[in-house]
């Protein structure tokens, strides 16, 4: 019978004392975060390899709130692809799209937007006419074009998903889940990593005037580079974050937060345990 050497029991008694303390800490931040807030979900996703770190709720349905628009992102990067559209096209702002509720841009009908200022309203200010304004110019018009964005999120695999709007305002039977929106993340780094670099974007500038990007996390927190924030009162302060550091790059979702800061807050707590995680299972 082999014998393991003192090194060998120093490295796993290291490793167990490790996993406990990560464990105790998970309990600590996340335990009764969950149990005051029926409404949270969370996971985190190594992204390279599929694995998943840590879930919560992840599987149960909820509103997504601006989350949403990855989806309609996601669309009007395929329709760039496919030379539907381009980047310095002008999209007309219709009634409808101007008739959205906030955040918007406030354009009137009659107004237009490039495709990429449009991308970057959505990207930094969340916009729902400019959303509504790309859906119609992708889809023809914004039902159409979210029975689209449902086809497709089926097609991705994301069967727990139904849209019905491009903005992510109230719909009773537009949801989804964390897992499913950290799926739609990765799918945005992998199958559009060209254009995912315009969620880095921390503001834009718009007819003269400067707009700043609703998500704190990005060029604050060490490796994130992305997503999507979202808020509606029925989901609460909702998050998807992408960061990398080396050569690993982590998918996350928080649902359900009960403030802006203190979604972020626990975003920063999963990324910090979902990195440590990644790495000793890279060591051992």
């Amino acid at each position: 019978m082999s014998r393991i050497s003192n090194h060998s029991w120093k490295m796993i008694v290291m490793k167990m004392r490790y996993f406990c303390v990560c464990l105790c800490v998970m309990w600590q931040l996340l335990g009764p975060a969950y149990a005051a807030n029926p409404r949270y979900a969370s996971i985190v996703v190594d992204v390279q390899t599929g694995r998943v770190l840590h879930q919560i709720s992840s599987q149960e349905r909820i509103y997504p709130a601006s989350l949403t628009k990855m989806m309609t992102l996601y669309l009007v990067f395929d329709a760039l692809h496919r030379g539907q559209l381009r980047l310095n096209q002008k999209i007309p702002i219709s009634r409808w799209a101007a008739q959205q509720e906030p955040s918007s841009l406030g354009l009137k009908p009659g107004d237009w937007i490039t495709v990429e200022k449009a991308i970057l309203s959505l990207v930094c200010r969340s916009a729902n006419d400019i959303a509504v304004a790309l859906a119609e110019a992708v889809g023809g018009s914004e039902r159409r074009f979210a029975r689209l964005m449902t086809a497709r999120a089926w097609s991705l695999g994301l069967k727990r998903t139904s849209f019905h709007n491009a903005t992510g305002l109230f719909h009773p039977k537009q949801m989804t889940t964390a897992h499913d929106m950290a799926r739609l993340g990765i799918f945005l780094v992998k199958h559009f990593p060209k254009e995912y670099a315009y969620f880095k974007r921390r503001k834009f500038s718009f007819r003269g005037k400067i707009h700043k990007s609703h998500n704190k996390l990005v060029g604050n927190v060490h490796g994130v580079d992305g997503l999507k924030t979202g808020y509606i009162r029925k989901a609460g302060f909702n998050l998807v974050t992408s960061a990398k550091r080396k050569q690993k790059r982590l998918m996350a979702v928080v649902i359900g937060g009960k403030t802006a800061k203190w979604r972020d807050q626990r975003m920063v707590s999963l990324l910090e345990m979902g990195f440590r995680h990644a790495n000793l299972n890279q060591k051992s």
